[in-house]
């Protein structure tokens, strides 16, 4: 070195871990730390590589994998024969380490500095950190400090890349002694370094897979640098093992092509013995890399899914046993190609959301098949144990078995409750409505078209068969002149001005609506039927007579409804009630009640859907706060991936023959009015665990909520949502009754189902808020609010004409 370097350059400070030159001694810099003597070379590290001690995440210790090179010693093993270049040390001079953050003191910002470097070689500018202990066995024991194992000592790398159920890569050491060190798992979406090299991947390539076709992650970059310094083999018998300087027998017992066989040599098999056990309870024969949706698609199948089938929660880990299959969607592939990906982090969470919820389906349908659709008592409290968590269920609700209040109604039966002279109802109201509820109407019988009637409110309860009769006379009677009031019209197009605009519009709008509803069901999938429109836009479409008669009742409802007029979604609430009435003239009453009760649904203002999602939202607040925290944290507490359920009651959420049976439960406000909130609260509370620990923005909770659609079970859920409203509606009378607020009246209370036990007079006081020592405080801290309770009431809400008239979207008033 000059003598005026030395005046140019100031003193490295004692606490310094940079060198200041690489020129001696091979490369390698001498400096020492002040405080643990002689430093070692830093070369490459990733930070948030955590070790898990217990299966509980509070457990989880974060750290750094590292690559260290020491100070060779004076008879060091060459370097590797695999190295080019003569200045690359031996694989005794490097040391593989995993070390705690809270292990780094003042190194530290070190770490940090060489994680972040953004290129493929060491850093030119040489970091010199304090020596982690140097081991070549595991004491077992993880403890709060540093280990490092000489590469020389290492005999493999047990590799397993992030899979469905597992989101966490790892790696495991295994040492030439026989020992597996703790597996260190790579939580990629806290590290900014492999985020930064996702983002500059897809930025610029558009396509967040690497050269070989693989997923990255953060192994990767562990891998890469090691094959830097020393020779890597893959296994060919054990893809997920990376063998390190193998031998000529390793090449042969697990290399390419390779078959582990037993070998002799002094730590050779103990060596390969917790290699190949390891791999054992790795993944099977998965590749290395992170190959989720290229590789992982042609290999995932049917065997993972039935393993998810066996756990209840989606969240509890998988099973690793993978199966060739290639029935896996096509759009998992093409998700992660789309060019206009931002990140690849980004399209990884929106494929798993995927996932969680086609694996979510797979494991309804387990459970549907090994209930056999028969539910009892103990099933319940499974429930309860298993699937609610928190929540305290119901035991039998009612004198009947479940089994036997399960059975539908028939038409016999529905005939029975009725006197046979006078046709007058012959039970109390609130037993049919029970029956109905816990069992619904046959659905072969017929029984439909005429409990329908009573449900929605077409027919009075206590009224005589002549009288029914004489009713739906009138009521034919008023339908036809409807009808007739709009055929009229059709000659002129509707008219002219704004009234005829309107009307063309609303025709316009109908029939694109009608031709695309519940097109799968067989009543409306035929299109045996000319057109009766040429001039029509949709003359070329095919039809047949009941999608034909759907139109005119929209544009007969659309007439006699001008205040609100059809809005997009109605086609969805008219199908299933014609479809099973099939009478035209009776239909349309039957849906002209049903839109009574969902006028709110369709105001211009959307005010009726604020206030049933602001609902919601205190609901799952007031049940379970930590759940609502986590959605707040989401964005989502607006609810409004709930929307298109509370918009068309669940219409597209389940199969046509369970909308059905939905319905006709929810139509008996039994329990309360706005029943259908708590069954997205069952919704919710099913899908719990899914949501808080994967679910973290809004668009993929939207996404995850919207794609339950036809995967979700009927029973299963209405079991869960009336135990909940049971839940609510105790938790509401202790409160109140803590509080002295008045309770709800008498006249609004849902009926209490009979107990056979009769031990239920202390189930108001069983409240559970997480503290036994703190639930009076925690019951007067709860606020009742007027939404909350208005969800106990079974009285159905219908809007006044005026606030129809001041918020619907329908006729111009200055040409009504």
């Amino acid at each position: 070195m000059a003598p005026g370097d030395d005046a140019a350059r100031p003193a490295s400070p004692s606490a310094s871990f940079y060198a200041l030159s690489d020129d001696e001694e091979g490369g390698y810099n001498t400096i020492t730390h002040a405080q643990s003597g002689r430093g070692v070379k830093l070369l490459f590290s990733k930070s948030k590589v955590y070790v898990h001690p217990s299966p509980s995440a509070k457990d989880n210790i974060p750290g750094y994998i590292a690559l260290l090179q020491q100070k060779p010693a004076r008879n060091g093993r060459p370097a590797s024969a695999s190295s080019t270049d003569s200045h690359s040390p031996a694989s005794s001079d490097l040391l593989l380490a995993w070390i705690p953050e809270s292990a780094l003191g003042e190194s530290a910002s070190i770490y940090v500095k060489v994680d972040l470097c953004d290129g493929d070689s060491p850093p030119r500018q040489s970091y010199l950190v304090p020596p982690p202990p140097t081991v070549t066995t595991h004491s077992g024991s993880v403890g709060g400090y540093s280990f490092a194992i000489p590469v020389s000592a290492v005999y493999s790398l047990l590799v397993r890349p992030p899979s469905l159920g597992w989101w966490y890569g790892s790696v495991i050491i295994n040492s030439r002694a026989g020992d597996s060190f703790p597996a260190l798992f790579f939580h990629d979406n806290e590290c900014q370094s492999t985020l930064l090299q996702k983002k500059k991947l897809t930025r610029d390539t558009f396509d967040p897979f690497g050269e070989g076709g693989q997923m990255f992650w953060g192994a990767d970059e562990v891998l890469r640098w090691l094959r830097r310094y020393v020779k890597m083999e893959r296994s060919g018998a054990e893809p997920n093992i990376y063998l390190i300087e193998p031998s000529k027998e390793d090449l042969e017992s697990f290399g390419p092509g390779g078959q582990h066989t037993a070998r002799s040599g002094p730590g050779r098999d103990d060596a390969a013995a917790a290699a190949a056990a390891a791999a054992a309870t790795a993944s099977g024969s998965r590749d290395a890399e992170m190959d989720p949706f290229v590789k992982f698609v042609k290999e995932t199948g049917w065997n993972i899914m039935n393993q998810f089938s066996k756990v209840t929660t989606f969240t509890r880990r998988a099973a690793q046993d993978l199966a060739e299959n290639s029935n896996v969607p096509p759009q998992v592939k093409r998700l992660l190609r789309n060019p206009e990906v931002q990140t690849l982090q980004d399209e990884f969470d929106s494929a798993r959301i995927y996932l969680a919820r086609w694996a979510m389906g797979i494991a309804e349908q387990s459970e549907r098949d090994r209930r056999g659709r028969i539910w009892t008592v103990r099933d319940v409290a499974e429930l309860e144990d298993t699937d609610v968590g928190e929540f305290e269920l119901l035991e039998g609700a009612g004198s009947l078995s479940l089994q036997e209040r399960r059975k539908p109604v028939t038409a016999a039966e529905w005939a029975a409750m009725f006197d046979p002279e006078t046709g007058r109802l012959s039970v109390t109201i609130d037993e049919v409505k029970q029956r109905v509820f816990h069992g619904g109407l046959d659905a072969d019988d017929g029984v439909r078209k005429e409990a329908w009637l009573f449900l929605l409110g077409v027919h009075e309860w206590y009224g005589t068969a002549d009288e029914r009769k004489a009713q739906m006379a009138s009521l034919r009677d008023q339908y036809y002149r409807l009808k007739h009031s709009w055929w009229e019209r059709l000659d002129g197009e509707g008219g002219e001005g704004e009234a005829g605009e309107w009307w063309r519009e609303q025709r316009g709008r109908i029939e694109k609506d009608v031709h695309r509803t519940d097109r799968n069901v067989p009543i409306f999938r035929g299109e045996d039927t000319p057109h009766p429109d040429p001039n029509s836009p949709f003359a070329d479409v095919g039809t047949n007579v009941h999608l034909e008669q759907m139109k005119e009742m929209l544009l007969t409802y659309n007439e006699h409804n001008q205040d609100l007029g059809y809005v997009q979604g109605m086609s969805d609430l008219l199908a299933p009630v014609y479809a099973v009435i099939q009478d035209d003239a009776v239909a349309f009453w039957a849906f002209e009640r049903f839109m009574q009760r969902m006028e709110r649904n369709f105001l211009r203002d959307q005010s009726g859907m604020r206030a049933q999602l602001l609902a919601l939202d205190q609901l799952v607040n007031f049940m379970d706060p930590r759940l609502w925290n986590h959605l707040q944290r989401a964005d989502s507490t607006n609810f409004f991936f709930f929307f298109r359920m509370v918009l068309v009651w669940y219409k597209r959420e389940f199969a046509w023959p369970d909308v059905l049976r939905l319905w006709e439960r929810l139509w008996t406000d039994l329990l309360s009015a706005e029943f259908h909130l708590f069954v997205a609260l069952a919704i919710l509370e099913k899908h719990r665990d899914v949501i808080m620990e994967h679910l973290k923005a809004f668009d993929e909770v939207l996404k995850y909520v919207n794609e339950l659609s036809n995967t979700i079970d009927l029973e299963s859920t209405l079991i869960r949502a009336e135990a909940l409203f049971r839940k609510f509606q105790r938790l509401v009378e202790a409160i109140d009754k803590r509080q002295n607020f008045p309770s709800p009246r008498t006249s609004d209370a849902p009926p209490p189902p009979p107990s056979p036990s009769g031990n239920n007079d202390n189930d108001s006081n069983k409240i559970d808020n997480n503290s036994s020592n703190n639930k009076g405080k925690a019951a007067e801290q709860k606020v009742i609010t007027p939404e909350l309770r208005r969800l106990l009431s079974r009285t159905v809400e219908v809007l006044p004409r005026k606030t129809v008239a001041q918020h619907g979207d329908g006729k111009p008033s200055s040409a009504a």
